[in-house]
């Protein structure tokens, strides 16, 4: 294989050698995904059906939800297809279409994490002030902007990760296409290309990062003034579940992308792409439904409904 335009496929890891083995992982990764899949439909369904959710905290809410059933379905059923049907292949087209939509969706919901951290700051700093700035026509625009920086940015690595040539086989050491893992496919060196891409996402996910920050500064500082112990605890509960789930995702992605090579091995790696590639998405919907009041309600009047309507 001289160049890239002469590759067919590519070959990902295998994550079992016997046949038990990967039965075994088909059938975590289809239990992982089934509660992904459960836990943000139920999220979408509930924020999309119950008239009292439609606020500008759960607009965003299933718009994170969106995002991260799209992540988990861009890796997870391709890994469990090949485990069933004992094959490492998926096609060059798929591969490159696996890495734009996993750069998109990472990057978008990382954007949105941001907005969704000044939704909070707004409700708790600027609360008289909170419908005429979070007003439906500005909601819609930060979300927009959310997953139109994401598309340019998957756009702009994608583009740059298979312009380069390579040459060293097809064998991608990960169980779903991975930048890092291409690059190591490369007929030249592409250090200097990693480096570009690392110093740019650096800097974005640095800046969404401090101001993440500087905001939750803002808010725990109006918080503490808060006279009531019951202001405390509802204040808490709105912004508790969003800087978990940020912690959760900024820690998981960082690990994988920035750790020293000297800690870098083929087994770690795996196992820390299985953290930011699964983890997140199937625990969100429960660290939002875990404080969330209004959010449990709507969806046990979800179940109720259903159960009525069964025959």
């Amino acid at each position: 294989m001289s160049n890239s335009s002469s590759l067919n496929e590519f070959l990902l890891l295998p994550l079992a050698g016997t046949r038990e083995q990967q039965l075994l992982h088909f059938s975590l990764f289809l239990g992982i995904y089934m509660a992904a899949l459960l836990g943000n439909s139920l999220i979408i369904t509930a924020v999309a059906c119950d008239h009292r959710l439609h606020t500008p905290m759960y607009f965003f809410l299933l718009n994170l939800s969106i995002l991260d059933l799209g992540s988990i379905s861009t890796t997870v059923p391709k890994s469990m297809a090949n485990s069933l049907w004992n094959t490492r292949s998926i096609s060059y087209s798929g591969c490159v279409a696996q890495v734009f939509l996993v750069i998109f969706l990472f990057s978008a919901e990382y954007y949105l994490l941001t907005v969704m951290a000044y939704d909070r700051y707004v409700a708790i700093c600027k609360p008289l002030h909170y419908g005429t700035i979070m007003d439906s026509r500005a909601c819609v625009r930060m979300a927009a902007a959310a997953w139109a920086s994401g598309f340019i940015y998957a756009v702009l690595h994608t583009g740059n990760t298979f312009s380069i040539p390579l040459c060293q086989g097809n064998a991608v050491d990960q169980f779903f296409c991975e930048i890092p893992q291409i690059f190591k496919l490369s007929c030249t060196d592409s250090y200097l290309r990693e480096v570009g891409l690392i110093v740019v996402s650096v800097f974005l996910v640095f800046w969404c990062f401090i101001f993440i920050v500087l905001t939750y500064v803002q808010i725990f500082t109006a918080v503490l003034r808060i006279p009531s112990e019951q202001g405390w605890h509802k204040a808490f509960s709105m912004c508790l579940p969003h800087l978990a789930v940020v912690s959760l995702f900024v820690v998981t992605l960082t690990f994988a992308y920035l750790k020293p090579p000297s800690l870098s091995s083929p087994t770690l790696d795996l196992v820390v792409s299985v953290l930011y590639s699964m983890v997140p998405p199937t625990l969100n919907p429960l660290i939002y439904n875990m404080r969330n009041k209004e959010l449990q309600e709507a969806v046990r009047k979800l179940f109720q409904l259903v159960q009525v309507q069964q025959p």
